[in-house]
């Protein structure tokens, strides 16, 4: 399943009317970035039921578990009663993308459910797209360091205008084409404060740490399983050397 068209064609909202038809429990995991978080949504209630996030740098390993085990305990729901787990598949640390995935793929083969992945870029993106009732393109950014970021621009719609990619900073400000955009992301502000001065100025500056978990979770019900796996987004190969893992050694298509 296209991501984006499945954000243009339901425009994606936390309201089961507008996500998703069926009722189901999700289990979404994030450590991609500068968070711990985990958030149990139960579509037929239209929201998260229990969730907890922790901003951190790194030690996302040792906080993991037992965060997740908090979140299912005041969620209520049995990992059997689980319909499905996501979790962030990246751009984002090398190392925290490890922890997240394992942990996904490790409850969803002891519960034997499936488990998706949600790249952290179309996270940023979804929830302003679903907003963005005026044609205004949406830029998404990371910092990938170096004076460079990943990023990827859609429309208004959330068709694809640029696909994803880690470019110099000066290539993604050249995304000032499309017109004034919305920035989002934990680089939106670098962005802002290095915009073009003869471009339209952005309509609005979205500086998060993480993606919201509860979007996560969302887009994990969107999702096709066949189509979304649960396996790391590289757009560029990690400074970290990996172990001899195979999950980490496999790039995932970005949905097009």
């Amino acid at each position: 399943m296209d991501v984006n068209a499945e954000i243009t064609r339901q425009r994606i909202q936390p309201d089961p009317k507008n996500l998703y038809a069926g009722v189901m429990l999700i289990l979404a995991i994030d450590t991609a970035l500068d968070a711990c978080a985990a958030a149990v949504l139960d579509t037929s209630a239209g929201g998260v039921i229990a969730q907890e996030s922790q901003a951190m740098k790194r030690g996302h390993a040792e906080a993991l578990m037992p965060l997740i085990a908090r979140v299912m305990k005041a969620s209520g729901v049995a990992f059997t009663a689980l319909d499905r787990i996501a979790a962030t598949t990246g751009p984002g640390s090398f190392t925290g993308l490890r922890v997240g995935l394992s942990a996904a793929r490790g409850i969803a083969l002891a519960a034997g459910k499936p488990v998706v992945g949600v790249t952290t870029l179309t996270a940023f993106a979804a929830p302003i797209v679903s907003e963005n009732d005026e044609p205004h393109p949406v830029l998404a950014a990371i910092d990938a360091r170096h004076d460079h970021v990943y990023f990827q621009v859609v429309a208004g719609d959330g068709s694809s205008l640029i696909k994803p990619r880690v470019a110099p900073i000066a290539e993604a400000l050249d995304a000032a084409r499309f017109g004034a955009p919305h920035l989002v992301g934990n680089a939106a502000e670098v962005l802002a404060n290095r915009w073009p001065a003869d471009a339209p100025p952005p309509v609005s500056v979205v500086n998060l740490p993480a993606p919201d978990i509860a979007w996560v979770a969302w887009l994990g019900a969107a999702v096709d399983p066949e189509t979304a796996p649960a396996r790391p987004y590289y757009l560029r190969a990690p400074d970290a050397k990996p172990p001899r893992d195979p999950l980490l050694n496999v790039t995932q298509p970005f949905p097009s």
